[in-house]
C-alpha cells in the first residue's frame, strides 16, 4: 500500500497506516505550535554535514565532515552559525548531553572529542581508533558516551561519573553474532528499556541490526523477520520506535521494537524529493530532521551547497 502526502510518502508495513493517522491525531497534536517553522533549512557550503544532534531546546547541532566544525541551527528561524571551528579534521556522528556538551565522533582521525556547545571550546581528545580506524557515531547513556567503530568488532565507551565529570575511554571488544567484515559498524542507539544498545551492521545479512549488552559486548541480532537494513546508517528513537535512515535508497526505516530491543516489525517507510543521501536523523516536537550528505553529488567543495529537512514522525499505526 503507497500513500503520497505532498512530497513525503510513507509505505505501511503490517498495519496499514491510514490517511486520518497520518494528517491527524498524534503527529498533528506534536505538531502543534511549530506549524511556521521552516522544514527544509541551509548549511554552509562545502560543509559535508553527516551527524545531528538535538537536545531539549530547538537548536540542532551539525558535524562537519571537511573541517570537523559544528553548526547551530535556530529549528524556529532556520538561521544558524558555526559554534566550533573544528581541528581540520573530521566529524561524524554527535550527541548533546544535559551539560551543554557536544560528544564527537572524529571518523578517521579515529578521535573522539568532547566540545562546550555554547562556546566552542574544546574540553577533551581522546585517540582510540588507531590507524585505520574509524569513529562512527555515538549515543549518550546515564553514564558513559558510545562510539561505533566501523572498521574493527569494538565499541569506544568515555564514562561519565558524578555530575557528568568526564574519564578515560575505553574499548569494548564484540563478540557474540557480531560478523566483521570492513566498515561494518554506523549508526548506535539505546534499547527502548535502557538495558542495550543497538547498532548496525552492514555485514550480516547484507544490513541488519544488532542488540549489544554493554556489560560484555556480546551481540545478538534483533529479530526484524523478513526485514534487511542495507546500507543502514543513523538511529533514532522514539518510546519503541525506531528510526533507521539508509541513505542509498534515499529513505527511513521505521521500526516497531519490544522494550528490550530483541525483536521489532517494520511499520513504514518515510520517502521524501527533498531527501539527497541523508545520513543520521534527530527528533523535535514529532519532527524528523536529517542533513543531506549530497554523497553522490559529482562535485563536493567548499561551494557545494548543502542542507537539512524535516519530516513528521510517523504515529502508531491504527490497528483493530
Amino acid at each position: 500500500m503507497e500513500r503520497s502526502l505532498a512530497r513525503r510518502q510513507v509505505l505501511g508495513a503490517g498495519a496499514a497506516l491510514s490517511a486520518v493517522a497520518l494528517l491527524g491525531g498524534t503527529a498533528q497534536a506534536a505538531d502543534r505550535g511549530t506549524r511556521t517553522w521552516p522544514t527544509r533549512f541551509p548549511l554552509p557550503d562545502g560543509w559535508e554535514p553527516e551527524g545531528i544532534a538535538i537536545g531539549f531546546a530547538p537548536y540542532a547541532y551539525f558535524g562537519s565532515i571537511a573541517g570537523g566544525g559544528v553548526y547551530r541551527v535556530d529549528l524556529a528561524t532556520g538561521e544558524g552559525k558555526i559554534v566550533h571551528a573544528g581541528l581540520g579534521r573530521q566529524t561524524i556522528g554527535l550527541k548533546l548531553d544535559a551539560w551543554g556538551r557536544l560528544f564527537l565522533a572524529g571518523g578517521s582521525s579515529g578521535e573522539l572529542r568532547v566540545v562546550d556547545a555554547r562556546t566552542g571550546e574544546l574540553l577533551a581528545s581522546h585517540a582510540v581508533g588507531g590507524t585505520g580506524g574509524f569513529v562512527n557515531d555515538v549515543v549518550l547513556t546515564e553514564d558513559a558516551a558510545w562510539f561505533t567503530e566501523s572498521f574493527g568488532a569494538r565499541l569506544h565507551r568515555l564514562p561519565l561519573g558524578r555530575r557528568g565529570r568526564l574519564a578515560e575511554p575505553e574499548t569494548i571488544e564484540l563478540g557474540g553474532d557480531w560478523v566483521q567484515s570492513g566498515f561494518t559498524a554506523n549508526g548506535i542507539a539505546r534499547t527502548p528499556d535502557g538495558s542495550g544498545l543497538l547498532v548496525t551492521n552492514a555485514a550480516v545479512d547484507g544490513g541488519s541490526l544488532m542488540r549489544v549488552d554493554p556489560r560484555t559486548g556480546a551481540a545478538r541480532q534483533v529479530d526484524l523477520g523478513a526485514t534487511t537494513l542495507p546500507g543502514g546508517d543513523g538511529l533514532a528513537l522514539v518510546g519503541r520506535t525506531l528510526y533507521v535512515v539508509r541513505p542509498t535508497p534515499n529513505q527511513v526505516d521505521v521500526i516497531r521494537l519490544n522494550r528490550s530491543g530483541t525483536r521489532g516489525t517494520a511499520i513504514g517507510v518515510i520517502r521524501d524529493d527533498r531527501f539527497d543521501l541523508p545520513t543520521t536523523a534527530a527528533v523535535y516536537r514529532g519532527r524528523l530532521y536529517l542533513p543531506n550528505s549530497r554523497f553522490s553529488a559529482p562535485v563536493r567543495d567548499a561551494d557545494t551547497p548543502y542542507d537539512a529537512v524535516c519530516v513528521p514522525l510517523v504515529p502508531r499505526p491504527v490497528t483493530g
